[in-house]
């Protein structure tokens, strides 16, 4: 019985040191990764962009919107944001509207322009439907 004891906290002392060292790994994996430009995140949720590093005090100076700064320790440095592909820009008016998308049929879902505020009203509350 006090075999098996020691065998577990054998095992569970090798899982420790095995994580810890993991762990290292990808962190040196990732400040090998960083380079003036580079987008990032920081422990406590920043994101900028990496301006210049000086590794004998282990800082990092972080733009973080144009004209603004920060230095934070290299650790606290912890994600590197990759490039996505940018979104298409969806205008927040109708004037951009070209003419096939303009002239699309009235369903249920989008009804017809020129349906007057009264009846934008009235069509959700059931009021549109006529009395058989």
């Amino acid at each position: 019985m006090t075999i098996l004891l020691f065998v577990m906290l054998g095992l569970f002392v090798f899982m420790m040191f095995r994580r810890n060292k993991k762990t290292q790994q990808q962190q040196a994996t990732l400040q090998s990764k960083f380079a003036p430009g580079v987008d990032v995140m920081t422990s406590f949720g920043l994101f900028g962009r990496i301006v210049s590093m000086d590794e004998a005090e282990n800082k990092v100076v972080l733009e973080l919107s144009p004209g603004n700064q920060a230095t934070v320790h290299r650790q606290a440095v912890t994600k590197i944001i990759e490039p996505t592909e940018a979104a298409p820009v969806v205008p927040d008016d109708a004037s951009s509207l070209t003419g096939s998308e303009a002239e699309a049929p009235a369903t249920p879902e989008t009804p017809a322009s020129s349906e007057t505020p009264d009846e934008t009203i009235a069509r959700p509350n059931g009021e549109d439907k006529k009395d058989s």
